[in-house]
């Protein structure tokens, strides 16, 4: 192994200031697709189809994707709720039981 390399691509990877990118743009770019199929109170229901360009190394959908829907979605259902803010995850337990490829229709 690299070091320096894995190194460099971390850091490299990882710049903030003059980078271009818009505020919250890994939200943006997961929820892209997500549909709300049923809103009730204390309870949302949302559908996602899973799209090329959130496929990790090995052709599925990365599990950062999934853990980031189930933390939004999530939040969104706290104010089905009637409450005005949401707040912070403290922490989220995915357990995956397959793998999702392209074109494959989920719920959350």
């Amino acid at each position: 192994m690299d070091v320096e390399k894995v190194k460099g691509y971390i850091e490299n990877s990882a710049t903030i200031e003059g980078d271009g990118l818009p505020l919250r743009f890994f939200e943006r770019l997961i929820v892209h697709g997500l549909s709300v199929d049923l809103i009730e109170t204390g309870r949302l229901i949302c559908s996602f189809k899973v799209s090329p360009r959130l496929l990790n190394g090995g052709n599925y959908l990365h599990g950062g994707v999934t853990a980031t829907l189930v933390d939004l979605v999530g939040s969104a259902a706290v104010y089905t709720e009637g409450a005005t803010s949401t707040g912070t995850s403290v922490e989220i337990n995915v357990s995956f039981m397959d793998a999702a490829y392209v074109d494959l229709l989920f719920y959350v």
